[in-house]
């Protein structure tokens, strides 16, 4: 079996502080894209779950989220896993704040499911999935959606109006526990405006989400990074985005554009500084 994983943004993203179990409580607006990775799920005769991937660096055992979604499934099914294994054509890049891992891992869950005759409702995926990883739960049901707690409690929201992204991936990756920890140094000074972006959405206005796109991460940045960010957030800006933000933790920034043509020449222009800067739609 094929299943496309697809990248998530954070349209916005706020951390109201953190929880007595170590995590920290979020609520962050999520909107899946176009860009995926593509998995196959084979049964083989040797027990166990293995990965194989386009990515000679990528764990190949359970520390590979894919794998822990398979055994995540199995042991919800009360059952010992046959002999799989997972392949791992990788186009949405690592350690960019896109969700690729957990995509993956959302992506097993569902083709396993399926292969094993829909024993579980969506809900419940979603609830095995944040065993692996707390967005997850999110990239199972994908779409738009606002993620709380730690990123598994989710309310389904009316979808983003079709609108065309350009998604840019800096040269240099981010601590994620870093930048965690910086947080809780600080007080935050900007908010996202998550309730004009839920009534936007209500109202099918585009415009009025782009323009509240916010992330309090950017905040925390250290001063080189967030100047590139700024920079890339500013060349968006000058080639039509209507607005734009970062994702995740980073560093990839993206813009949101009305307009094919318009996107595609900002597209063409990061290139010549990211490499991997991608267009997509919205899914």
């Amino acid at each position: 079996m094929e299943r496309h994983a697809h990248a998530k943004l954070n349209l916005s993203l706020d951390v109201l502080g953190k929880r007595p179990d170590g995590y920290h409580e979020m609520k962050m607006v999520m909107q899946s894209i176009s860009l995926s990775d593509r998995l196959t799920l084979e049964w083989r005769e040797e027990p166990g779950v293995r990965v194989r991937s386009t990515l000679s660096f990528l764990p190949v055992g359970e520390k590979n989220l894919a794998a822990a979604a398979a055994l995540r499934f199995y042991e919800a099914l009360e059952r010992e896993p046959p002999g799989l294994v997972i392949t791992l054509e990788k186009h949405i890049p690592v350690c960019a704040g896109m969700g690729g891992g957990s995509s993956d891992a959302a992506a097993v869950l569902r083709g396993l499911n399926q292969l094993e005759g829909s024993p579980f409702p969506p809900e419940r995926l979603a609830e095995i999935g944040a065993r692996v990883g707390s967005d997850v739960p999110y990239c199972v049901l994908g779409g738009t959606a606002l993620a709380q707690g730690r990123g598994e409690i989710l309310t389904i929201l009316p979808p983003l109006p079709t609108c065309w992204a350009v998604v840019c991936k800096p040269e240099f990756s981010i601590s994620t526990p870093e930048l965690f920890a910086r947080l809780d140094q600080c007080r935050i000074r900007c908010r996202p405006d998550t309730a004009g972006i839920l009534a936007a959405l209500e109202s099918g206005d585009l415009y009025g989400v782009a323009r509240r796109m916010y992330n309090v991460f950017e905040d925390v940045l250290p001063p080189r990074q967030q100047n590139r960010i700024a920079a890339l957030k500013h060349t968006l800006i000058q080639y039509g985005a209507l607005g734009v933000s970062m994702s995740g933790t980073g560093p990839t920034v993206f813009g949101l554009f009305d307009a094919p043509e318009t996107a595609r020449l900002a597209q063409q222009r990061l290139t010549q500084d990211c490499p991997e800067t991608f267009l997509c739609q919205t899914v």
